[in-house]
């Protein structure tokens, strides 16, 4: 494992400089759910809730919160995004939406915090959607995907 590399030689804390990394196409993707009760699951897939399309209003702040993404995270390189897209899942067998965030730039460092984000924020949207018909919803299951691009290269998660 490298070693941390948001610390300087006192042991505080630092952005790291990517002044002279490559300029390279880098592409994340993330995804994360929310669990809820199959009769809520049922009014987000019909739009029957009174706040409205619980999805449209998730995609637009998971798009938001990407493009935030180093305003919430201290260490986090603001980046001009090149394009940023989530889609959504109803899984009605295991009575959850699953959110997918795909996060692509060209620059000096990649963009997984931004798809992380961007998920985080989707699913906390849903939540704040819903919880005037349940608050019996879990959060959960963030994780990233896949990079690509830059220095450390290709991930994708097993």
């Amino acid at each position: 494992m490298d070693k941390l590399t948001h610390f300087n030689a006192e042991g505080r804390a630092k952005m790291v400089d990517v002044g002279g990394k490559a300029v390279t196409s880098r592409v994340a993707a993330a995804e994360g759910e929310v669990r809820m009760e199959p009769d809520v699951l049922a009014l987000v897939r019909d739009r029957a809730l009174a706040k409205g399309d619980v999805l449209a209003a998730a995609q637009i702040a998971g798009i938001m919160a990407a493009k935030k993404a180093s305003e919430l995270i201290p260490m986090c390189h603001p980046l001009l995004l090149a394009g940023i897209d989530l889609s959504f899942s109803v899984n009605e067998r295991e009575s959850k939406i699953v959110i997918r965030a795909e996060v692509k730039t060209c620059g000096q460092t990649g963009v997984e915090m931004e798809a992380l984000t961007a998920v985080s924020v989707a699913a906390l949207t849903v939540y704040d959607m819903c919880k005037a018909a349940s608050k019996n919803m879990v959060i959960g299951e963030i994780r990233l995907l896949s990079k690509s691009g830059g220095k450390s290269g290709e991930y994708l998660s097993s």
